[in-house]
């Protein structure tokens, strides 16, 4: 009676754990990537190297940047990219767009920072004409993300031969198994005000989206990634018009559509970095149609657009004063501040079905 009962409880105690795993196997599993930009505003080494903008960046220029503010730069940018980890993603972005970054060596010291050191990041960088002395870069886990392909776009302006501002990269590999395409921009700023200098980013507009539309005609089942600091909001004609980067995710109905979850992010308040009061979305990350609807017309999982972030979180705010709430930035009025930037980063999060 004893055994007969035992096998009976036995019983009772296994029906969840069938149940569970007969539940498992009927459901689909997701792998999760993340694709993520920050402007690290202005992440100088302490060499002047070109006499005139990087004289500012050393140790006898007006911010007397020397080693111990070097550093602690490099700290603060490594911890910021540290918390772009999710549960989802615990070894942080697949790949990671950055701008206002002096040269190489910059990017090698922040790579091997300790906070986010264990992710072994490798780095795509050039170095652009552009009069500041800053560049674009690509970080990227190459456990996620196989390089097969760099360019460099250089902007000419006819009407303006004497512009010298950062080249456009763009970096070919493949992601979660499948080709992609990352573009990363910084575009020429409002400097001399937005209207005067809009045609300059309209021109930028114009190469990246030649450049999409390059990469389209040669392999139309790739998918697209632009991003970067544009100077320019969504719905600015450089961004709405020129490149052509739809508010609306229903609107994309094919691969060369290009689609802007953050158009959306900024109609509701939210931006990346403020000015006089107001909120401004220039750090952007737009896809084409390969993330969105179109791709549930493949006959293989795709990797498919879930959602976007603008990543304001609370250690990134200056908490008081009358920039609170706004990005806490690395010197404010010739004051070092030991913050991080005046841009918040920004990211898209990507799934794929995993092969049962």
């Amino acid at each position: 009676m004893k055994k007969i009962l035992c096998i009976a409880l036995a019983l009772v105690c296994l029906i969840p754990v069938i149940r569970t795993n007969a539940q498992d196997s009927n459901q689909k599993r997701f792998s999760m990537y993340g694709v993520a930009f920050y402007n690290l505003e202005n992440l100088f080494d302490t060499i002047n190297t070109n006499g005139t903008y990087d004289l500012e960046f050393s140790p006898n220029g007006a911010r007397q940047w020397n080693n111990q503010k070097y550093w602690q730069k490099q700290h603060n940018m490594a911890y910021a990219i540290s918390q772009m980890a999710t549960k989802s993603t615990p070894n942080g972005p697949a790949v990671i767009g950055v701008a206002e970054i002096e040269n190489i060596t910059v990017l090698q010291d922040l790579v091997k920072q300790p906070e986010i050191k264990s992710w072994r990041m490798q780095i795509v960088h050039h170095d652009s004409p552009d009069r500041r002395g800053v560049d674009v870069g690509l970080l990227y886990n190459p456990r996620l993300f196989k390089v097969l392909n760099v360019t460099n776009q250089r902007l000419v302006v006819p009407s303006n031969p004497t512009l010298r501002t950062r080249d456009q990269l763009c970096v070919t590999g493949m992601l979660a198994g499948e080709k992609v395409s990352v573009l990363v921009n910084h575009w020429p700023s409002r400097l001399g005000g937005e209207e005067r200098s809009s045609y300059l980013r309209e021109a930028a507009a114009a190469m990246a989206r030649r450049t999409i539309d390059s990469l389209l005609t040669d392999d139309p089942n790739q998918g697209i990634i632009f991003m970067g600091d544009l100077n320019d909001d969504p719905m600015n004609k450089s961004c709405a018009e020129v490149l052509k980067a739809m508010p609306n995710i229903k609107d994309v109905k094919e691969v060369n559509d290009i689609y802007n979850p953050f158009w959306e992010k900024l109609a509701k308040g939210i931006g990346t970095l403020a000015y006089r009061g107001s909120w401004n979305l220039f750090d952007q990350i737009v896809m084409n149609g390969y993330f969105t609807k179109y791709a549930d017309k493949k006959d293989k999982p795709q990797l498919t657009f879930v959602r976007a972030d603008v990543l304001n979180m609370e250690f990134l705010r200056t908490n008081e004063g009358d920039r609170q709430g706004y990005p806490l930035r690395t010197y404010s009025g010739g004051v070092f501040l030991n913050g991080y930037s005046d841009h918040f980063p920004t990211q898209i999060y990507l799934v794929k079905e995993i092969a049962q």
